[in-house]
């Protein structure tokens, strides 16, 4: 699974992104979120508002419950907004 981050997301986890192999539990958004908060401490400064992170899949706006795939791209970046 490859992992793209944007903003300062980007900037916290200090990678633009990553290929992952999460565990066979990982199966949606909300538990990709909830593993990778876990990966350690900029992990968890990073993801611990998850109100604060949009996710999109394959190039998708994705809820918590959006299924994942192994071969899936991941994108999470902070809320965009128009002006």
């Amino acid at each position: 699974m490859k992992l793209l981050y944007f903003a300062w997301l980007k900037n916290k986890l200090g990678a633009d992104s990553e290929e992952v192999a999460p565990p066979e539990e990982v199966v949606d958004v909300a538990s990709l979120l909830e593993w990778l908060h876990n990966q350690g401490p900029a992990y968890a400064e990073a993801l611990g508002d998850r109100r604060r992170i949009r996710v999109a899949v394959n190039q998708e706006y994705a809820r918590p419950d959006t299924p994942l795939s192994q071969g899936d791209e991941v994108a999470l970046f902070p809320p965009v907004t128009g002006g």
